[in-house]
């Protein structure tokens, strides 16, 4: 159906589906400013980790099963109602509160955090469907520009979030009559979100599969939402209260472990499978996906542990370590911009793969070394250069698994390459925390035990709360914190980075597993044909 577009109908598809996207994106680190403020008026500081928790349980287990869902009905059809759902769930959030307790639902703040697992429900849907989409418009040979963008996305949103959220929550009281500068933080998706369905609604075609008639299985998709759930929560646990070795989080792995073997299992005998195990016989999908896996742990730890870093070594305010993260979102920006443009002119991916590398793992062993006196600008310099590395991970891989597979899978691929990133970063980001939490624990007992939230405050400000693991624990920091601390976080932090280092250095190697292949100039089935 997408012969019968012209390129401006297929550029403004393009434009709704990526402003959606840029709202899926921008929920992940917008809230994060405004945390205090909604603990404040909502009374639920015992709560506030699950508002950014329920968020990305939501967006990060239902990925596969949207993916799946898009190799069975048109995509048009699932954009609308995706978008629909984060609305309706936006909506909700900036209400919260407002009517008081709720039957079954609560007070405010357990509405806030049901609600925004709603909006989690369309957000999956939002980071699935636009690789999806925009596979289905482009052509491998022309996609690489065009998927560049949604680098671009995730960058800005990255930097746009925390801003606009600290703007709104303090200087937005007023601007509605009788509304809260936060709930504004809510309520600026819907008129984004509107003019992003107008687009899909005037512009999108129908995008039909070229499979259907089969049902969803159902009892697989329960298996999956009963492992990913439990696994994703076991991660975001406060490990200072639920560590590793304690009855819940143990069990909540076991009950995952169970759920997902059942799933695979069930998977390999059902006629439509949620994710055909079959892909993993490719050896571009197999290779690319473990370099994702392991990528996105790296591009976490990454932006988790520096402001760490700023605030309780450098002795920096929250809000200035929140900033320093600006130059390696504009890298992520221009190295995932300039890597599609590049391939969809020379239609060679692998070299822009492994060149990131090199370049992110530079940026890396540059900042694992960094000394305790090191300048302020000279850590910017450092993000940047990572940055660059990281952008081309973004468009890349994807359009690497997306060639190597036919049409009827291309949903279920897609999808997958996106949660493996998700799912990577998660588990990854949990294990670095305890690398942290442990060796404080060795160099200065106190400051472990002092640990609780301080980092989830300064993660908050800084805008990456979604992401970080609650056992990152540290003293509040700041230009009075005493040497001997900022000796131990020094260490602390560098030895962390040089677990980065390894995660990144194992996903470059795998990306020299990842077969180049021809990247096709149409998106027929059969054999790929040589670009460029």
């Amino acid at each position: 159906m997408t012969e019968t577009l012209s390129h401006r109908e297929k550029l403004l598809t393009l434009a709704g589906v990526l402003l959606a996207m840029f709202l899926g994106a921008l929920d992940q680190t917008i809230v994060s400013t405004a945390l205090p403020r909604i603990v404040e008026d909502l009374n639920g500081l015992d709560r506030f980790t699950w508002v950014a928790t329920a968020y990305l349980v939501a967006s990060t287990t239902l990925v596969p099963i949207y993916g799946k869902l898009a190799d069975m009905y048109p995509r048009r059809t699932l954009e609308i109602i995706v978008v629909i759902i984060f609305l309706i769930g936006s909506a909700l959030c900036g209400l919260a509160g407002e009517f008081g307790p709720l039957p079954l639902l609560g007070d405010g703040m357990n509405q806030l955090v049901i609600f925004r697992g709603i909006q989690g429900l369309g957000g999956a849907g939002l980071f699935a469907l636009a690789f999806i989409i925009i596979a289905d418009l482009f052509p491998p040979a022309e996609r690489g520009k065009y998927q560049g963008f949604t680098g671009a996305v995730f960058g800005t949103s990255s930097v746009l979030g925390p801003f606009l959220g600290g703007l709104l929550t303090d200087h937005g009281t007023g601007w509605i009559p009788g509304v809260a500068g936060w709930r504004l933080v809510f309520y600026v998706n819907l008129p984004l979100g509107a003019l992003a369905l107008w687009f899909i609604l005037t512009y999108m075609p129908k995008l039909a599969p070229q499979e259907t008639g089969k049902r969803l299985d159902y009892l697989a998709a329960l298996l999956l939402l009963l492992g990913l759930v439990p696994l994703v929560v076991a991660l975001q646990l406060n490990k200072a209260t639920y560590p590793w070795t304690s009855p819940i989080t143990l069990g909540l792995l076991a009950g995952a472990t169970v759920a997902l073997v059942l799933f695979v299992l069930r998977s390999l005998r059902s006629d439509n499978p949620i994710l055909a195990f079959s892909l993993f016989e490719n050896p571009v999908f197999r290779a690319a996906n473990v370099a994702i896996f392991l990528l996105g742990g790296a591009f976490l730890g990454l932006v988790i542990f520096v402001p760490l870093f700023m605030v309780n070594v450098l002795g920096v305010s929250a809000t200035k370590a929140g900033i320093s993260l600006i130059p390696q979102s504009l890298g992520v920006v221009t190295g995932s911009v300039l890597a599609g443009q590049m391939v969809s002119r020379f239609g060679h991916y692998k070299y822009w793969m492994l060149g990131g590398g090199v370049v992110l793992l530079a940026g890396l062993g540059l900042l694992a070394t960094m000394p305790e006196d090191v300048s302020y600008t000279r850590v910017l310099v450092y993000l940047a250069i990572c940055g660059i590395g990281l952008g081309p991970t973004m468009p890349l891989y994807t359009l690497a698994i997306q060639n190597a597979v036919e049409p009827p899978l291309m949903g279920q691929a897609t999808s997958a390459s996106q949660f493996f990133r998700q799912i990577g970063g998660a588990i990854t980001t949990a294990l670095l925390g305890t690398v942290l939490t442990l060796t404080l624990a060795q160099a200065l007992p106190a400051t472990a035990e002092t640990a609780a939230g301080a980092a989830s405050r300064t993660a908050a400000t800084t805008g990456e709360g979604p992401a970080l693991p609650s056992e990152l624990a540290s003293t509040p920091g700041g230009a009075g914190t005493s040497p001997a601390v900022r000796h131990a976080f020094s260490t602390a932090i560098q030895r962390v980075y040089l677990v980065v280092i390894v995660l990144a250095a194992l996903g470059w190697a795998a990306t020299w597993f990842v077969p180049e292949r021809p990247l096709r100039k149409t998106n027929e089935v059969g054999e790929p044909d040589v670009a460029g």
